[in-house]
Order: structure tokens, then C-alpha cells, then sequence
């Protein structure tokens, strides 16, 4: 009997002995399909116009693109005239906006459309103003304005804000919105405020959590951001 307990033990002093740590690498590819549909106002003549993207809210889901009218720039559109191509995606009911599908659908439309790719603004409310800052931080060159209205603010834009920096940006939220706090925007205004080169923040001291209804019904926010126009192009 104990010469059986001595072998055991041997054996287990030689596998703690040629234990290793191996090392390996993995790569995968990881694909997703996005399918979106889409509104185009598309102004009148021939020359090259500027373009402005509006992501809605999550209210506007779906394949209903008559939702996609009810707040932002189409609404404007109803009695008022923009002379710029307007490009209001909506997304799928079960996902969220989601930057790289956002940016191939935009690189589609300026290639079918005669785009002024030196004046391409982004606006969105809400969801909408989450995907925004997200399209925004990951395609910083392509964008001659940003204006965001009540949205939520992820963390990597949180600590990579001054990668933003050359973008004009006009943020807006409602003080008393019980669905985004007032703070993400407050928080993003600070950490921009350093480095941006042109940057403002309005709060509506009664504003809920529509706070983009007088900026979207304004034609002010128009006229600035058609104003705006990249240096680089």
C-alpha cells in the first residue's frame, strides 16, 4: 500500500512540473447586415448642395418612414424651404443606430447625389443624439456641424471628447427631462469647452424631455448650420 501512495504522488510532481502556458492568437470577423430605409429631400438645381443628416428618436422606429416626418427637419420641411439635400435614415424596430451602417449609407447617397461634401451636418434627438455623437467620434472628418438635442453620451465620447474638437457643435437639452438627464450634455459641454473651437450649450429651464420642437421649428438653426463649412475640402 504505500509503495501505490509514492507512485501517485510522483505522478503528480511530474504534471505540475511540465504544466506551460501556451501562447496562441485568434482573429474572427464579425459581420452584420443593416438594412435601412430612408427620406431624401433633394433641393432644387443642379450645382453641388450641402447635406444634413437627422437620426429621430426611438418613438420613430420601425419601416413606417412617415414616422421619420413627425419632428426634425422633414417637419420643417412641411411650410418652410431648405435648399440643402436633407437625409433622414430610420432605424429597424429592434436594433439602435449603429455609426458604420450610418456612415456607408451616407457615403452611398453623396456618391448618387451632387453632394457638397465640405458642408455635411449631423443633428439628431434623443436616440437620435446618442447616434449622433457616436457617428460624430467615429468619422470626426466628415462633419461641418453637430447639433445633438437630449441625448445620452456613451462613455468613449466621454473620454475621447477633444477628438471633436474641430467640429462646431450646438447642443440642447431640457433642464426638467425625466428621460435623459440634463447632466450628460452638461458633462460633454465641459470636457468639449477645453478644446472645442466652437461650442455652445442651451438648456431650456422648462423643457422636458422635448427640447428639440423650438429648435427644429427654428429656422436660426438652419441658416447657422448651413453657414458652417470644413476648411480641409
Amino acid at each position: 500500500m504505500n509503495y501505490i501512495v509514492k507512485i501517485l504522488l510522483f505522478c503528480l510532481c511530474i504534471n505540475t512540473i511540465n504544466a506551460q502556458v501556451i501562447e496562441k492568437k485568434f482573429s474572427t470577423e464579425i459581420c452584420q447586415n443593416r438594412t435601412y430605409e430612408y427620406l431624401l429631400h433633394k433641393p432644387k438645381g443642379k450645382e453641388k448642395k450641402p447635406l444634413i443628416i437627422f437620426l429621430h428618436g426611438s418613438g420613430e422606429k420601425g419601416t413606417d418612414l412617415e414616422k421619420v416626418k413627425v419632428h426634425g427637419p422633414f417637419k420643417y420641411l412641411k411650410t418652410n424651404e431648405l435648399d440643402a439635400f436633407v437625409l433622414v435614415p430610420q432605424c429597424p424596430q429592434d436594433v439602435y443606430w449603429e455609426s458604420e451602417s450610418l456612415y456607408q449609407l451616407i457615403q452611398s447617397v453623396i456618391k448618387e447625389n451632387n453632394i457638397d461634401t465640405s458642408r455635411i451636418y449631423l443633428t439628431g434627438l434623443s436616440m437620435g443624439a446618442w447616434g449622433a455623437w457616436n457617428l460624430a467620434f467615429a468619422h470626426p472628418d466628415m462633419f461641418a456641424a453637430l447639433v445633438p438635442i437630449a441625448g445620452f453620451v456613451d462613455r468613449v465620447p466621454m473620454l475621447e471628447n477633444c477628438k471633436i474638437k474641430d467640429i462646431p457643435t450646438r447642443i440642447f437639452h431640457g433642464l426638467v427631462d425625466d428621460v435623459v438627464d440634463v447632466n450628460y450634455s452638461i458633462e460633454i459641454y465641459k470636457k468639449l469647452k477645453k478644446c472645442s473651437i466652437d461650442i455652445e450649450l442651451t438648456i431650456f429651464d422648462d423643457a422636458n424631455h422635448d427640447s428639440w420642437t423650438r429648435v427644429y421649428d427654428d429656422k436660426s438653426i438652419y441658416e447657422w448650420m448651413l453657414q458652417q463649412q470644413q476648411k480641409t475640402k
